[in-house]
C-alpha cells in the first residue's frame, strides 16, 4: 500500500498508526475510502485531548468541579415578573416591542439541534420525528415548523430555519421534510447542514477505535459542533450578506419552546447581550440539569455532574435553591460573536465522556463491552458563554416553556410533554373566555394561535367546551 508520509507522520506522532495496518488490509476502494474517513480527523488534537483530560491537566489545571466551588447566582439576570409588580411588566412590555421590531427588521434566524435519534424513547428514528400533538399526532419537527410559519407571518419575511443534523439522521430528517413539502415552509427557508464527527480511542492507550473494517467508531461531536458546522456549511457567511444578526438556537426535544420569543429577544436586544439564555427554576438539588451561574465575574453554565452536592443543596434566607437557575438550552446570539467565536479553532473545550463502546479488532472481532473502555470527546455550545462580552440569564415560565421529550416514561416524558400542551392551551381558551374542564382534550395549533392573545375575537367567549378540541389553522 502505498500512503502519504505527511499522514504517516501525522499518525505515528499521535499514536495511531494501527490504523494504517488496519487500512492496508482492505480491498482498494475500500482502502481510500478509509484513508480518506482518517484523514477527515485532526489526530493531533486528538492526541492532545486524549493527554490533557484523561490525565485531568486541562482548564488551565483546575477542574470543573474545583470551578463549581465559587459559584454564585447569576448577576447579568432578568427575573420573571410578579403580577403585582407594574414596574417590571412595563418593563417586560418594552422587551417585547423590541423583540417584535427585532424581528420585523428582518434580521433573525432560528436554528434547532437535531442530531439525536428517540433510542431513549424506544423510537428508532431522528427524534424530531416523534408524536406528540395530543390531538393531531403532529411531530416535534412539524409543530416547530408550525411556528416559524406564524411567526415568519407577524414579522412580514421568511425567518431562516437552520436544522442541525448528524450522520444518524441526516438523511432521514431530509427525506422527512422533503415528504412533507417542509411543512408549508418556502424551499429556501430551510436549510440542513451536519455536525462533525469525533473519534473514540481506547481508555488507556488512547489508540482510535474501528467500528467495523474500513470505519472510525464516530460520534457527534456534541451540540458545541454548531460553530464549525456552521462555519463549514456556509450558513454563518451566507446570513451575514443577508443582515441576519441574531440567531435563536432550540434543541428539538422541548415540545413548548417559543420559537423567537419576542420577549426573549427583546432583552437581548436591550441588554446589548452577546449570547442569552433562558432559565428555569430546578425542581429539586438532585435534578440533572445544567445551571447558570457567575465564576470569577463571568457568566456561565456547570453541568449537573461537575455541581458538587453539597454545592447544589444550598438554599437561601427564604429556604429557596441558592443555584437555581437551570439551563433549558435555548439561546440567543449574536452572529458576529459566534463568528469571533470560531476564528480560534479551540475557543471551545471538549469534554470526555467515559462510555462502553463497541468496537471493532483485526485479531478479536466484534466486541461490545460491558463496561466503559473508551473516551469520547464532545463541545458543548453552552461553553461560548464566558467568551462573550456579555452574556445574559432570562427566566422562563417552566409549566409554559420547557417541557422536554427525554425519557420513555415518567418526568420530561411523552406524557408529561402533551399534558403540558393540553394544560397550557386549556389556560388559552380560558382567557379567551371559554369553559372547560382539566379532563378535556384540546391541541391548538400554532398557526391557530401562538399564545393566549391570539385567541381573544374567536368566538370563544361564553363557550361551554364538553367534547375534544382542535383549532387548527382555519378554524
Amino acid at each position: 500500500m502505498t500512503t502519504n508520509d505527511t499522514l504517516h507522520e501525522i499518525l505515528s506522532r499521535s499514536s495511531q498508526l494501527h490504523l494504517l495496518e488496519a487500512a492496508a488490509h482492505l480491498p482498494a476502494a475500500s482502502r481510500a475510502q478509509f484513508l480518506d474517513e482518517i484523514r477527515s480527523i485532526d489526530w493531533d488534537r486528538v492526541g492532545r485531548l486524549f493527554t490533557a483530560l484523561s490525565t485531568g491537566t486541562g482548564a488551565g489545571g483546575e477542574s470543573p468541579v474545583e470551578l463549581a466551588r465559587r459559584i454564585q447566582p447569576p448577576a447579568e439576570l432578568v427575573r420573571l415578573p410578579e403580577a403585582s409588580d407594574a414596574a417590571a411588566l412595563a418593563d417586560w412590555r418594552q422587551a417585547r416591542s423590541a423583540g417584535e421590531e427585532l424581528l420585523k427588521s428582518r434580521r433573525v434566524a432560528a436554528i434547532v439541534v437535531a442530531g439525536g435519534q428517540g433510542t431513549r424513547l424506544g423510537f428508532d428514528h431522528p427524534k424530531g420525528m416523534f408524536p406528540v400533538g395530543p390531538l393531531s399526532h403532529k411531530t416535534l419537527f412539524q409543530l416547530f415548523c408550525e411556528q416559524i410559519r406564524a411567526r415568519s407571518q407577524r414579522a412580514g419575511y421568511d425567518i431562516p430555519y437552520a436544522v442541525m443534523t448528524s450522520d444518524a439522521t441526516h438523511d432521514e430528517t431530509v427525506a422527512y421534510f422533503k415528504q412533507h413539502q417542509n411543512f408549508g415552509l418556502a424551499p429556501d427557508q430551510v436549510r440542513f447542514f451536519k455536525q462533525g464527527n469525533m473519534p473514540a480511542v481506547e481508555t488507556a492507550s488512547g489508540q482510535a477505535l474501528m467500528s467495523e473494517p474500513g470505519r472510525l467508531a464516530l460520534s457527534p461531536d456534541g451540540h458545541g459542533g454548531l460553530l464549525a458546522a456552521l462555519e463549514s456549511s456556509g450558513l454563518l457567511a451566507e446570513w451575514g450578506e443577508q443582515g441576519i444578526e441574531t440567531l435563536y438556537y432550540h434543541q428539538v426535544d422541548n415540545a413548548t419552546s417559543i420559537l423567537c420569543d419576542p420577549a426573549f429577544l427583546g432583552w437581548h436586544v436591550l441588554r446589548e447581550s452577546e449570547v442569552s439564555t433562558k432559565v428555569v427554576a430546578k425542581r429539586s438539588a438532585e435534578e440533572k440539569m445544567g445551571v447558570a451561574v457567575s465564576i470569577d465575574g463571568r457568566t456561565q453554565i456547570i453541568e449537573y455532574s461537575d455541581l458538587p452536592a453539597e454545592i447544589a443543596a444550598q438554599v437561601d434566607e427564604a429556604g429557596k435553591l441558592r443555584i437555581w437557575a437551570g439551563s433549558t438550552a435555548i439561546h440567543a446570539f449574536q452572529r458576529e460573536f459566534l463568528e469571533r467565536v470560531v476564528r480560534d479553532a479551540d475557543s471551545l473545550p471538549f469534554h470526555l465522556g467515559h462510555k462502553a463502546v463497541p468496537h471493532w479488532h483485526p485479531e478479536q472481532g466484534a466486541t461490545t463491552p460491558a463496561k466503559p473502555n473508551a473516551y469520547k470527546f464532545e463541545r458543548f455550545i453552552f461553553d461560548v458563554l464566558p467568551l462573550a462580552q456579555r452574556a445574559l440569564i432570562v427566566e422562563a415560565d417552566r409549566v409554559v416553556e420547557f417541557n422536554p421529550v427525554k425519557n420513555r416514561e415518567g418526568f420530561d416524558s411523552p406524557e408529561t410533554a402533551r399534558g403540558a400542551l393540553q394544560a397550557l392551551h386549556r389556560s388559552w381558551l380560558r382567557a379567551a373566555g371559554a369553559e372547560v374542564a382539566d379532563d378535556v382534550p384540546v391541541e391548538i395549533s400554532p398557526l391557530a394561535a401562538l399564545e393566549a392573545g391570539d385567541l381573544q375575537g374567536r368566538g370563544l367567549a361564553g363557550k361551554v367546551i364538553r367534547e375534544p378540541l382542535y383549532l387548527g389553522e382555519s378554524e
